[in-house]
């Protein structure tokens, strides 16, 4: 892949308007080899040059109105408010209530979700990865945006796909365990093993939490190398970023 501008997705969600978000795709970038090319972290052994000029690139492109806080995440469940924050912070969710602040996140098959609420005044981003799904990530991040979930909006972006998400029965048993209707994300495969729906999963703790509009969902992150990182197809690759905010009123 050659470098040329980033490209991004863009939720297909009811928000309102001064809500931006946005999952990058894998091109347009700088980064060789296996992170071709718009890799965004810089743990994976990259050129740290080359993830920097990314950011740069993409922070450009989307018009992001300030350094997103880049989390060092590490599949739990704590979440952190980007108000006073800086890069990085160990944690697997952000929210931001001040227009002008971005919450981020990196995934490379595990399931990003943003969330806002219907006036426009919070936003928020979490790294819903089975484990921090089982775990309680979104609810963590539902509570800490401190507002009715029924005011709330969440939007699903590119994770892998159930046809390509093979798991031991140990995760299925910790999903039953908390919710014994999460049984109908799994399908048993020709291995005895299980073949996960992340989507699914998560649009049932969403349901539980009473989010109002769920949105999303669908994509395949290992069938579709062209526009997504993913390591379950290769352990050395770059990660999509996330991002979420609250556009800054222009001046009068």
């Amino acid at each position: 892949m050659t470098a040329s501008t980033p490209r991004w997705l863009t939720p297909d969600w009811p928000a309102p308007a001064n809500v931006r978000a946005l999952t990058t795709l894998r091109s347009g970038g700088v980064s060789q080899g296996d992170f071709a090319s718009l890799n965004l972290a810089l743990h994976v052994d990259d050129n740290a040059a080359a993830v920097v000029e990314n950011r740069r690139r993409l922070i450009a492109a989307a018009s992001v109105p300030n350094e997103p806080l880049w989390l060092e995440q590490v599949h739990g469940i704590d979440v952190v408010e980007v108000d006073g924050q800086s890069s990085p912070v160990r944690a697997d969710a952000s929210i931001a209530r001040q227009p002008g602040k971005v919450c981020a996140i990196m995934t490379a098959d595990c399931l990003p979700v943003v969330f806002c609420d219907v006036s426009g005044t919070r936003v928020a981003a979490a790294h819903a990865g089975w484990r921090g799904l089982v775990g309680g990530v979104l609810a963590k991040t539902v509570a800490a945006l401190d507002t009715a979930p029924a005011q709330l909006i969440a939007w699903m972006g590119p994770a892998i796909e159930p046809a390509a998400f093979e798991v031991g029965p140990e995760v299925r048993e910790q999903f039953i365990a908390k919710d014994s209707r999460s049984d109908s994300a799994f399908v048993r495969n020709a291995r005895g093993r299980w073949q996960a729906d992340l989507y699914e999963l998560a649009r049932q703790e969403l349901t539980r939490l009473g989010v109002a509009g769920i949105h999303g969902g669908g994509f395949e992150c290992f069938a579709d190398g062209e526009r997504f990182f993913s390591y379950r197809r290769n352990p050395r690759t770059g990660r999509m970023a996330t991002l979420a905010w609250i556009e800054t009123p222009p001046r009068s």
